[in-house]
């Protein structure tokens, strides 16, 4: 009996790993994390009143009192914090207010017509609104002006131009207008203009933590995306449907028969605005109360957080520590923040007690409570009831900022912007104030743009996406993009001359992707790295290929293709080690990136140890010599990336066999004389 050829076993081989491929992969998020701020090791010992433990810092620091992760009592709505916001158009009718100024009014009337001509693809009504909106521009109304730059940016029935728009926006932050700011801020931030970023998102982080959560009439902003990769994102979606949802009815239901841990979740919705419903604290009090009464033990934290800031109910801080005691008792870690935040202000006890406030903070932060180390770190920063120490100061606030507490970045934003306790960094500031500034009043336009996605208006939701994009929100970016993408004609983009053509469409949609992908966003870095590398709708070029991918480090496609380049030298030094390198992170970020990585491996292997062989001239023809099989594989099995070394290979095996098959028909023929001779 004859063994099979080697080289069918491995063809074998190759089919039966191929059936167990999986052909899709999950993507993963970006996360920042910080460590190692090179903190520094200044220290100076307390005053005597310092020390003390019971009295204010020496000099009565009033701006330490401000940096408290506190309630937040002393609050500006946030109209007096984001002026001439979009959220007045869909929140009220600022119109219909005869005491604002004309010009206020002709804009915020031209801004709602403008938005619902966006919903309807009514060119007629959108040209009549920027034509009023460009009339008080010229007069110098700082809103308007910010209009107008983001319509000149984004092109949208006035000539698109950057400089025009860039012009409008310096003017129109010049004036006060956060939104400019932010796009201009944004704008630095993307030419690696540090010193003049770092300004801007700066004072918008501040305002920000002004407003942040804590406002008793805003809601709180959710960036959620609405594509998964390529798909809308329809389990993300179907849960931010608010009070219409499935699920919330099912919540509802049970706490109304009776169940304390549905009336607790039902709090939490009401009083955070989660899952789509808008913020309510009266009806977040009576289901917290409700819960408390049958026996759910969780509600009592809350329930002093809402005493102490008069949220839904009259201020009252003595409430507020009993209910935060009683959930101390219960082990309710964040409890101890907030009594030692009382004991800070001396609200709802006998007098101010820093030393029992430390105890306390210590206790939350045992136990990894965010705010509980922000508030060590505010401690130590200002040397209150503490020895200052900036390094201790900086090792809470990175440990309060790697568990998302916003005033932890702020605080470690100025740090970094002054080189107080760390190395001076504005890179690293900028991005840290970025992260606080778009989580400002401002960025609630991401709940009317979900909101009207959610309604079935794409031309209204793509509109409002567009505007936040300019202002650097990269769920905005890839939201507007993936919209272009998906519904093409139906998104009701608007050009310069009427509604955006095909290319006009693929043009705004490479954009928004590009900035998308350079902050981080995986899908986007390959999509952007895919048409440079292919062609697709762009010219070709390597390089930009290249600096696409490198932009999703964790995205196993993205490092796939990175190798490949490297294996092929295009855009990219031929470097086999590199190459290798690189597959090896492909399969590292994603285990069922096996077979494709093996095989790439393998090629990486043939030419490495054949270089400049027959095996290697093969390798570089089968793409020619075997497209249909490639056409097939793409078609029928995977997308491009897997497809074009899944021919390679099976072209190879292909060649080899047919050349042992003609190997042993030579042999077989230069043996037949010897036979007839014997």
């Amino acid at each position: 009996m004859h063994r099979a050829p080697w080289v069918l076993r491995l063809l074998v081989l190759f089919l039966l790993l191929l059936s167990a491929f999986p052909l899709s992969s999950l993507g993963r998020h970006l996360v920042l994390i910080l460590e190692n701020a090179d903190p520094k090791g200044d220290s100076s010992p307390p005053s005597d009143d310092e020390a003390s433990g019971d009295n204010e810092p020496a000099g009565g620091d009033s701006s330490a009192a401000s940096n408290w992760d506190d309630f937040a009592p002393d609050l500006k709505p946030d109209e007096d914090l984001d002026p001439g916001s979009w959220r007045l158009v869909f929140d009220s009718d600022p119109v219909g207010n005869a005491s604002i100024p004309a010009d206020d009014a002709l804009y915020f009337s031209s801004v709602r017509q403008m938005v619902n001509a966006a919903a309807a693809g009514d060119l007629d009504a959108m040209d009549e609104a920027v034509a009023a909106i460009d009339e008080i521009a010229r007069r110098g109304h700082a809103h308007a002006q910010s209009v107008m730059g983001f319509l000149h940016g984004a092109g949208c029935r006035t000539d698109r131009s950057a400089s025009k728009a860039f012009t409008y926006h310096f003017f129109a932050a010049e004036g006060g207008n956060p939104q400019s700011k932010m796009a201009l801020a944004y704008t630095y931030f993307r030419q690696e203009m540090y010193d003049k970023s770092v300004k801007l998102y700066g004072e918008l982080a501040e305002t920000a933590l002004a407003s942040f959560l804590i406002s008793k009439d805003s809601p709180v902003v959710d960036q959620v995306r609405i594509n998964d990769g390529a798909e809308e994102n329809k389990e993300a979606l179907r849960k931010l449907r608010g009070e219409e949802d499935d699920d919330f009815q099912i919540t509802e239901y049970q706490a109304q028969k009776g169940s304390s841990a549905a009336m607790y979740k039902l709090g939490l919705i009401y009083y955070f605005g989660l899952r789509g419903v808008r913020r309510d604290h009266a009806k977040a009090l009576s289901w917290f109360l409700k819960a408390v009464d049958k026996g759910e033990p969780r509600s009592m934290e809350l329930l002093g957080e809402i005493y102490a800031r008069g949220a839904g109910v009259e201020k009252n801080y003595t409430k507020a520590l009993e209910w935060l005691r009683l959930a101390a008792k219960q082990r309710l870690i964040s409890a101890y923040n907030g009594i030692g935040y009382l004991y800070v202000k001396g609200y709802g006890v006998e007098n101010k007690n820093y030393t029992k406030a430390k105890e306390y903070f210590e206790r939350a932060a045992k136990h990894d409570d965010p705010s509980g180390h922000y508030n060590l770190g505010v401690l130590y920063l200002k040397g209150i009831g503490v020895k200052k120490s900036l390094a201790d100061a900086s090792r809470h606030f990175i440990a309060a900022a790697n568990y998302g507490q916003p005033k932890a970045y702020y605080q470690l934003g100025k740090m970094f912007q002054k080189g107080v306790g760390v190395e001076k960094n504005l890179a690293m500031a900028t991005t840290l104030y970025k992260s606080v500034a778009e989580r400002g009043p401002w960025g609630s336009l991401s709940r009317w743009a979900l909101e009207s996605y959610l309604k079935g208006e794409i031309g209204k939701a793509f509109f409002i996406y567009s505007r936040m994009a300019e202002m650097g929100y990269e769920v905005a970016q890839s939201s507007a993009a993936w919209i272009l993408d998906r519904y093409g004609e139906r998104s009701l983009c608007m050009g310069e001359a009427g509604f955006c053509t095909n290319t006009e469409r693929h043009q705004r949609a490479h954009s928004l992707w590009w900035h998308a992908s350079e902050q981080g966003n995986e899908h986007a870095a390959l999509l952007i790295g895919d048409a440079y590398y292919y062609g697709r709708g762009t010219d070709r070029d390597y390089d930009r290929a290249a600096e696409a991918y490198a932009h999703s480090k964790l995205n196993a496609q993205a490092m796939f293709n990175l190798g490949y380049m490297h294996e092929h030298g295009e855009g990219l030094p031929y470097d086999l080690h590199l190459a290798k390198r690189y597959y090896d992170q492909a399969l590292e970020n994603e285990r069922a990136a096996k077979l494709p990585v093996m095989l790439a491996l393998f090629s990486v292997w043939i030419r490495m140890n054949y270089p400049d062989t027959i095996l290697v001239d093969f390798l570089d023809s089968l793409p020619r010599v075997c497209p249909k099989v490639g056409v097939w594989i793409q078609s029928n099995i995977m997308d491009e990336g897997n497809a074009t070394i899944l021919t390679l290979f099976v072209c190879l095996i292909t060649v080899l066999y047919l050349r042992e098959r003609q190997r042993r028909q030579l042999v077989a023929l230069h043996a037949e004389p010897e036979n007839v001779v014997n």
